[in-house]
């Protein structure tokens, strides 16, 4: 399929992202080297969708899907984002990244070279174009150029020259992407995330928080953009926690366990109270760290998987924390940071720190003596 009709497709919603894939993550050499290769008409690879029902199709953004059969992009995310910014100028609308890293993209005509636009090198050179607006700008654009340039008298000999890789770079948008499709009623999530995984072996696999959460999206297709605003609010703070943090902290308070298993069976009233009940339990979490503790910035703050437990515990409590709790729950706090309590196996510890918790042997003083004995 040519790159401008899957392009088409994605604006139509006939091809979209699937909720468990992460953001944009690429650089602006990464960007270089794709445009760079698919100029010189180099194999940059085919894609790998998902085709499935749009009506049980969990996908990214807020843009509505196609009804019908969706495509659902398993492998190729980050090279399609990058060709709708180029060719497009925009980002598409399951874009979650850093838009800077695909504009500005410029070409030389004499070397050939793609670099992002720099003023006093660029601004006084009509050999650099802009990609994107010899893009949006078709032959049309093409033509305009070429007779830019052809009135200039110290390039009129190198015209055709020129014409032929200003032609090159425009067919960027013809050039054919192999697709292929996993289909079928037997492709689950858990089946489909399995196969992402095993195509994208050489990056970052998705965590098991990736596939709870996008579980969770399919039955409350906001969660991650709520979870994402609460994260904000803590940066603003200085606070930088992660989505498997959170939701961490929203399975103890729901569930009483670490293992994200847990939370396949909530719904999604469950899933919005448990979220809300846990920001609560964090913000005082962080204010007692913060102001008795002086960890009061992210560049020391250490410990940070000890903040799901006291938010069980206070979810488990109810009630305000008197000073003799409060103290308690903060000794633990530190004395768990300073000894790496979560250093290995951070499930298994959050676990027990949880089971240390409950019965009516359980409590801070239980807690305490597990640390203890560690």
């Amino acid at each position: 399929m040519k790159i401008s009709t899957i392009l088409d497709h994605i604006d139509s919603g006939h091809m979209a992202l699937p909720e468990f894939q992460r953001g944009y993550v690429w650089n602006r050499e990464q960007v270089r080297g794709l445009l760079h290769s698919l100029y010189r008409r180099h194999p940059v690879g085919g894609l790998l969708v998902w085709a499935t029902e749009a009506k049980t199709a969990a996908h990214r953004g807020e843009g509505p899907i196609a009804a019908g059969i969706v495509k659902l992009l398993l492998d190729g995310q980050q090279r399609m984002t990058t060709l709708y910014g180029v060719i497009r100028g925009k980002p598409p609308k399951f874009f979650d990244g850093n838009a800077d890293t695909f504009s500005g993209l410029r070409f030389h005509l004499q070397t050939e070279a793609f670099e992002f636009y720099q003023p006093i090198k660029m601004q006084d050179d009509p050999l650099w174009i802009d990609v994107t607006n010899l893009m949006n700008g078709g032959n049309a654009g093409l033509g305009g150029r070429i007779a830019d340039l052809s009135k200039n008298p110290a390039y009129a000999a190198d015209v055709g020259t020129f014409a032929g890789r200003l032609s090159a770079l425009l067919g960027i948008a013809d050039i054919e992407l192999h697709i292929e499709e996993v289909t079928g009623p037997d492709k689950t999530l858990d089946v489909v995330v399995d196969i992402f995984n095993r195509v994208n072996s050489g990056g970052t696999k998705l965590s098991k928080g990736d596939l709870a959460l996008a579980k969770i999206c399919a039955e409350w297709p906001e969660a991650r953009n709520a979870m994402k605003a609460k994260l904000r609010e803590w940066e603003g703070a200085e606070y930088y926690f992660n989505l498997d943090w959170l939701l961490r902290s929203v399975n103890t308070v729901l569930t009483g366990e670490a293992k994200f298993s847990y939370l396949h069976d909530m719904g999604s009233l469950d899933i919005q109270d448990g979220l809300k009940r846990a920001t609560k339990h964090i913000d005082n979490s962080l204010n007692l760290i913060a102001g008795r503790l002086g960890l009061d910035h992210d560049r020391v703050f250490f410990g940070r998987f000890g903040v799901p437990i006291m938010v069980r515990y206070m979810d488990l409590k109810q009630a305000p924390l008197d000073a003799l709790e409060r103290d308690k729950l903060l000794f633990w706090f530190a004395q768990a940071g300073m000894w790496g309590r979560f250093s290995g196996s951070t499930e298994t510890i959050i676990d027990q720190d949880l089971s240390a918790l409950e019965g009516p042997n359980g409590g801070l003083d239980n807690l305490l003596e597990q640390l203890r004995l560690s």
